[in-house]
């Protein structure tokens, strides 16, 4: 690699280092960022990403060799852009979305979202399939709600790409489209419960998952393409309740080696080499010892000077920033190294605790910033890379020929410095489980030394997980902005962390899974980081329920609580949910605990709820029925509910900016009176 040479001016000067940080505006943790969803062409030729004006957000395309030259600028009507990315030299994939009424036997308030491909100036607009003319109300809130999506973008073709239809009847089946004029070709028909296909390098189908139940119960199966006789035959079954996971993530330039991700007779996956003829398990190609394996970056181009078609480029983990990419690459290692250099990333000393043994190691990993490659060319010689943390809003760089040039900040507007500083942190549970978690604690020229008012801050899901990322909901950012230390649990019942933590969440709910997050806040406590009595419980989702759980068990340690669009009645809400026998045997019987609503009446704390009226997710029905009942509690509830909000994102500014102020005046000047 060629020595990089930083071009931008980057914002420190020595005026700004020392000045006293300042909190952002509401207005600013609402806004759209600056520029997202960047992208880069195949040939290295141009950028594509999204840019804000306000409310609305337009197509951006820059040539990268004249970026001091105004970009092409493509703006949408009704709908809005919600990502952009370049799916062939000279097009573009985006999604649109708008919100959508459709009257049946009742009003379904949502939205739709639109998958279209269109040139760099937005002269042609094109769907992949297009759907055939529904015959009724409910096969058109079918197409409204789906779309089809890509399979695979045939690097090498300049021409097609294969495309999953999304509704109707052929729903499931794979079609080659060829986008110079979208005549398509059905390559499969696809059969009842098939969950998706993987194709190999040369694109070719070669996996598929299918989801079913036996007499065992829920499994899924892995099943290969045999092509002497083009059938599919299952090599693998794993059942949902063992919570086994066999999952092809790529080929080898043998098609006949797959590789794949497995925890089978383990606590985390591996990815393992796969001989499909002889039907054996070859050398694990990675491990890592406390987190997750979970993908490989392999060279799909052709042609390329000095990397073969099919290289291992690197290996990804479910790591603290979860999308982890350790480099096997000599050429991205000494990328990433002189990035690093460049863009002043450093490492720290960070010590890991495995939750499923207790087993400890101290390793260095990016605490503040990190460096990840967004994007590259097919030859390999251009990247888009972005920088950012906890802290740190995404920056953009190009990286071209040698030097490393400053696109944009996607919060420029935003002062890292009183955003406070997240550290991964384990604590144990009250019967010994390790658990860990995300720690955010304030500036302290903003807000003092600490303890502070802390937020327990618990992930939807729950079967999901947390992250080192910068946190695009600004609930993190708005909260250590205002001097709140905020805890974020890796609860049991989480996932990605380990089979034994995952696991140990069933049937947990308002219960042990609801314990560990206490038992965080007690921890704050006994660290002197959170003041005694000062400290609330916010989530949304499942977040929402853990709130909704914490405002009506006894002896809690919380001032208030912040439910958002959660769920309070665990019966109805899976009832709605799991309606074929893959999903009630898969998930829910792990669903059980504590019913919120059926305690409403006794709350103990005060509490606010907020929900949009668009959700489809979790009705607001689960919050108008707690809220109905807690008030007969004697304590404070206060209900809220967010026009034209769906089950996250927020459809305008001012609904973000609404949901905002809601947590701020609600932890600010409420919680009871007074604020937390």
């Amino acid at each position: 690699m060629k020595r990089i040479l930083l071009l931008a001016a980057l914002a420190s000067t020595s005026s700004l280092l020392h000045a006293k940080p300042v909190a952002p505006t509401i207005e600013q943790m609402a806004a759209f960022p600056a520029i997202s969803s960047l992208s880069l062409s195949p040939d290295g030729k141009q950028i594509a990403g999204l840019r804000a004006n306000g409310e609305e957000r337009s197509i951006v395309v820059w040539d990268t060799n004249a970026l001091d030259k105004a970009p092409t600028v493509i703006g949408a009507g009704r709908m809005k852009f919600q990502s952009v990315s370049f799916i062939k030299n000279g097009l573009l994939a985006v999604t649109l979305w708008q919100p959508y009424d459709l009257r049946t036997d009742r009003i379904n308030k949502t939205f739709i979202s639109k998958f279209l491909i269109t040139d760099t100036e937005g002269k042609q607009w094109k769907e992949p399939i297009s759907p055939p003319r529904a015959t009724s109300r409910n096969e058109e809130l079918e197409q409204a709600l789906s779309n089809s999506t890509v399979l695979d973008t045939l690097p090498n073709d300049p021409d097609h790409i294969l495309v999953v239809n999304g509704s109707g009847s052929n729903s499931g089946d794979v079609y080659k489209v060829n986008l110079r004029n979208f005549t398509s070709q059905r390559i499969q028909k696809t059969e009842e419960r098939v969950a998706g296909y993987v194709t190999d390098l040369n694109s070719e189908l070669r996996a598929r998952l299918r989801q079913d139940v036996d007499g065992t119960g829920a499994y899924i199966a892995t099943e290969f393409r045999n092509p002497a006789n083009n059938t599919w035959e299952e090599h693998f079954r794993s059942y949902v309740k063992d919570r086994d996971i066999t999952q092809v993530v790529g080929f080898a330039d043998d098609p006949n080696t797959a590789f794949v991700q497995s925890n089978v007779g383990r606590d985390k996956t591996i990815i393992y080499e796969y001989d499909i003829a002889a039907r054996k398990q070859k050398e694990v190609l990675f491990e890592h010892k406390f987190f997750n394996a979970g993908n490989v970056l392999l060279n799909r181009y052709k042609n390329v000077e000095g990397v073969p078609f099919g290289a291992l480029l690197g290996v990804g983990y479910s790591g603290p920033r979860e999308n982890e990419i350790q480099w096997t690459s000599p050429a991205f290692k000494s990328l990433e190294q002189g990035l690093r250099q460049a863009l002043g990333v450093t490492a720290s000393d960070v010590t890991l605790v495995d939750p499923a043994t207790g087993q400890r190691a101290t390793t260095q990993l990016d605490t503040g910033k990190s460096v990840r490659l967004l994007d590259y060319s097919a030859n390999l010689k251009t990247f888009l890379v972005a920088v950012s943390g906890p802290a740190n809003a995404p920056e953009y760089y190009l990286f071209n020929d040698g030097k490393l040039t400053l696109l944009a900040k996607s919060y420029p507007q935003i002062d890292p410095a009183a955003l406070g500083t997240t550290k991964l942190v384990y604590y144990k549970a009250r019967d010994g489980l390790d658990i860990p978690a995300f720690l955010t604690t304030p500036n302290t020229e903003l807000c003092g030394a600490g303890p502070w008012k802390a937020v327990v801050h618990p992930h939807g899901g729950p079967w999901a997980r947390d992250g080192m990322d910068f946190d695009g909901s600004m609930w993190v950012p708005l909260m250590a902005s205002r001097c709140m230390a905020v805890l974020r649990p890796q609860f049991r019942g989480s996932a990605d962390w380990s089979r034994r933590l995952w696991m140990a969440g069933d049937a947990e709910w308002g219960q042990k899974m609801q314990d560990d997050k206490d038992d965080g806040a007690k921890w704050m406590i006994e660290q002197k980081i959170a003041q005694p009595g000062h400290i609330a419980m916010f989530g949304f989702s499942y977040g929402g329920y853990s709130a909704f759980a914490a405002s009506v068990r006894p002896n809690g340690l919380y001032k208030c609580a912040i439910a958002g669009a959660g769920v309070s009645d665990i019966k109805k809400i899976w009832s709605r949910f799991y309606t074929n026998p893959f999903f009630r045997q898969a998930q829910a019987k792990t669903v059980d605990g504590l019913n919120p609503l059926d305690k409403a009446g006794e709350m103990k704390i005060p509490l606010m709820v907020y929900h949009g009226d668009r959700d489809r997710t979790v009705p607001i029905e689960q919050s108008e029925w707690f809220v109905a009942k807690a008030k007969n509690s004697g304590q404070p509830v206060e209900f809220h509910a967010i026009a034209d909000y769906a089950h996250g994102p927020a459809w305008t500014r001012e609904i973000m900016g609404d949901q905002l102020k809601l947590i701020d005046d609600y932890l600010g000047k409420g919680c009871g009176g007074g604020g937390l």
